[in-house]
């Protein structure tokens, strides 16, 4: 099991201190979502200037990139060309540090009917995967905002003429936000799944979403369902913990939900045999 965290759940933390608590908690890997305020990270000098140096404290404390995440919005035309720069930045990035994969997100479609949101996210993100590839980096669709349901996503997918985008399967959002099972976000989008997105929630009809987030294990999300899927298929990506701290200032502490995931999610590997 490969165990990765994204940085939205240490919004205030320094790079030193990310490193030094990946390496403390038992994490394998980091997902770079910004960085001590700056989400595009390639505009701080960590990233930039002295990107070499942050290579090698990445590397030398054992850990990997798992992934850049993107703020990329793929139906979006406003700023296309911001969008196809933060790619070609990000790009860069994963060239350096061996990373295989930037997010990026479907975006909001507004009254746009499905089928012409549809064509824009196929063109939009055929073009950023061809500046992608050139660097050996593939994109991943997060199952995210209006691209949750898998019939959606897979309609986008079926569509694209290229090795280069596959599927950030956020296992929250499809059973939460729209009921549909792991099973079937599987079925439908398994042979593009190549990494995902870990966290947990229960039912709280008061709350601003009608749920509140809440420690792994500690709601009813099935994880356990679908580690065992994943594993019986043969997935060999990372479970990366996104914990939005910096969404939702109210959460517990990276101190506390970081060890805490590792913890859970050692367990279940112990615990599922398949």
């Amino acid at each position: 099991m490969k165990l990765s965290f994204t940085t939205l759940g240490c919004p205030e933390w320094s790079l030193d201190k990310i490193i030094s608590s990946a390496t403390e908690y038992g994490f394998d890997a980091i997902d770079f979502r910004g960085l001590t305020g700056e989400m595009n990270i390639y505009k701080l000098p960590e990233f930039s200037v002295q990107v070499e140096e942050t290579l090698h404290k990445i590397t030398d404390a054992g850990l990997h990139v798992s992934c850049f995440s993107s703020s990329v919005h793929l139906f979006f035309e406003e700023n296309y060309d911001k969008n196809l720069q933060e790619i070609t930045e990000f790009a860069k990035l994963c060239s350096i540090f061996g990373t295989r994969y930037i997010r990026v997100f479907g975006g909001k479609i507004g009254d746009a009917d499905r089928e012409t949101a549809i064509q824009k996210v196929v063109k939009h993100v055929s073009e950023m995967a061809n500046i992608a590839k050139t660097y050996g980096v593939k994109l991943l669709i997060e199952t995210h905002d209006d691209w949750i349901s898998c019939a959606n996503m897979k309609k986008v997918l079926e569509l694209v003429n290229t090795d280069a985008i596959g599927v950030l399967w956020d296992v929250h959002h499809p059973y939460r936000m729209v009921g549909e099972q792991p099973e079937d976000s599987w079925k439908a989008l398994g042979q593009w799944i190549e990494y995902t997105h870990v966290k947990d929630s229960r039912i709280e009809e008061n709350g601003a979403e009608g749920f509140q987030y809440c420690l792994t294990g500690e709601g009813d999300i099935p994880l356990k369902d679908i580690y065992t899927l994943l594993k019986r298929e043969g997935y060999e990506g990372y479970f990366t913990l996104e914990w939005e701290k910096k969404w939702h200032p109210e959460l517990e502490n990276p101190e506390i939900a970081f060890p805490q995931y590792v913890q859970y999610m050692r367990n279940l590997a112990a615990e599922v045999t398949v």
